[in-house]
């Protein structure tokens, strides 16, 4: 870890987690798990080729009120492979690894991108089970950025193998492209999506990942009936402005839609500590105040 980092980061990412698994329609699910299981549960859900460990510098600092766990989806990180992929079933893992967890009651869920469509999935089907959904940078309109690099461009369709984990992790970009000047950060990201090969060293996710229909979820957010939120980056180009609003009028228009300042798609990455801040300051609302009837009829073209 370069010396560069800062004193939060070291201490987030030497908060050794718990590793665990659960077995979901046959496929190893595994899981982080930090701090005290009788706390109340709180989900992150990564994004498309991404794996738990992008929220493990950020997950060790809700634990003094929340029992935070991190899942790698089927075709992620160290979660085993699948035949087809879908919402459907990413959202059946969250709820597997949330029962498996033995959280005291309802969890809330925070996706970021590819995940914050999961967490829309499961907010859909499982919201009577859930205490909140938190939809990090996720558009509903088009597909994640991810699917779309998935299904038109070469890094996820053919991702390389490299030598050395140096040569690996000099090859690792986002998607999509953005300034990030947290460079320890993006470097401890590059490190732990890599895996050994016979070949040499790859990235840990199956390529064969956004071979199937995912959908915008449209419908999915406008059935939502859990409490559930929107956070963007404010420089985003994955959730503009127009998207955001789009959103709102699909959840109601009562739900929250927070802009990271300075943010871009990957906020977590870029101003992780705005983005605690704002998901703690949403958390410890949710504790306190009753959320709105969401129980009408929308009508959003």
């Amino acid at each position: 870890m370069t010396e560069a980092s800062p004193n939060w980061f070291r201490a987030a990412i030497d908060s050794e987690p718990a590793r665990r698994e659960v077995m979901v329609e046959g496929t190893p699910i595994r899981y982080l798990s930090w701090g005290d299981e009788g706390k109340p549960g709180l989900v992150f859900v990564h994004g498309g080729a991404a794996h738990a460990q992008w929220w493990s510098f950020l997950a060790p600092m809700f634990t003094e009120n929340w029992h935070p766990v991190a899942l790698h989806l089927s075709g992620h990180g160290d979660s085993g492979v699948r035949d087809v992929y879908s919402h459907e079933m990413w959202a059946k893992e969250v709820m597997a690894v949330s029962r498996d967890a033995g959280f005291p009651g309802p969890p809330v869920v925070v996706g970021h991108s590819l995940g914050g469509m999961v967490t829309i999935q499961t907010a859909a089907t499982y919201g009577d089970d859930l205490a909140g959904a938190v939809i990090v940078d996720a558009p509903v309109r088009r597909p994640s950025p991810e699917t779309e690099e998935g299904r038109s461009g070469r890094a996820f369709k053919a991702p390389g193998t490299y030598a050395t984990v140096d040569e690996a992790v000099g090859h690792f970009r986002l998607i999509p492209p953005q300034p990030c000047d947290n460079d320890y950060i993006v470097d401890y990201i590059a490190r732990t999506s890599i895996k050994e090969t016979e070949d040499g060293w790859t990235w840990k996710f199956d390529p064969a990942l956004f071979n199937g229909t995912l959908v915008a979820l449209r419908d999915q957010l406008a059935s939502v009936r859990c409490r559930v939120a929107l956070f963007t980056g404010e420089n985003s180009v994955v959730v503009p402005p127009d998207t955001a609003a789009y959103m709102y009028d699909l959840m109601g228009r009562v739900a929250p839609v927070i802009a990271i300042p300075e943010a871009h798609h990957h906020l977590m990455l870029d101003q992780p500590l705005a983005f605690v801040a704002a998901l703690r300051t949403l958390l410890a609302d949710w504790n306190h105040s009753v959320g709105f009837n969401r129980d009408w009829t929308r009508g959003v073209d």
